[in-house]
């Protein structure tokens, strides 16, 4: 049975390195390269069947190369491989064509999986970003409300209890109410978190 016919992109040389030797144990390296412009180039050149992109790349991000890849090469399956743990960088990365999302962190132990499933028409999600969202809660979160998204949108935006009564039409007093209300809804601690949660669900919009 033929082996697939791996490409792997990464600007830190350490990771490539040790992504290549992981791979090699089950699937054919193609091409291992260090730019967002070198894995379009080496893409169309061999045909692989799955690329591993990071998304942060100096001259091209994984985005940006993952439309470009499927543009010359529509066959192949794409599969970011990041540092990210970020819903928001999951929900671009599949908007763009990539089937796979992996933290570097867990690739060892993922990475091969990941592979398969993509080969296999399949999505792969790291199962650590549902242990992403900074909550205690995790996937279990009860839906803000309305209201809630609104005062959230505007604390991640950094306005304080003053200026989002006055944004909202409301008193500050219950600005403040929302902003704890939010907090234990999400089991968040923090003004920094709730930010961060902001950010990756998406809300800022």
């Amino acid at each position: 049975m033929t082996r697939p016919r791996v490409l792997l992109a990464d600007d830190h040389l350490l990771v490539l390195e040790g992504l290549t030797k992981l791979m090699e144990r089950e699937f054919d390296v193609v091409g291992a390269v260090n730019t967002g412009t070198e894995a379009v180039r080496k893409a169309i050149a061999h045909q692989p069947d799955v690329v591993l992109l990071d998304i942060t790349m100096p001259d091209m991000s994984g985005f940006e190369a993952a439309k470009e890849i499927k543009k010359y090469v529509p066959n192949a399956k794409l599969i970011a491989v990041t540092m990210h743990r970020s819903v928001a960088y999951q929900r671009e990365s599949m908007k763009v064509g990539i089937s796979g999302f992996v933290l570097k962190q867990s690739a060892a132990s993922e990475l091969a999986e990941a592979v398969h499933k993509v080969m296999q028409g399949e999505n792969y999600v790291t199962p650590l970003l549902s242990d992403s969202g900074s909550g205690a809660n995790g996937s279990n979160q009860r839906p803000l409300t309305s209201r809630q998204r609104e005062v959230l949108r505007l604390i991640a935006q950094g306005c304080i209890a003053k200026e989002i009564a006055a944004s909202l039409n409301i008193s500050v007093r219950t600005a403040e109410f929302h902003k704890i209300g939010i907090m234990q809804k999400l089991g968040l601690r923090t003004t920094a978190q709730l930010t961060r949660y902001a950010l990756e669900n998406d809300i800022l919009h």
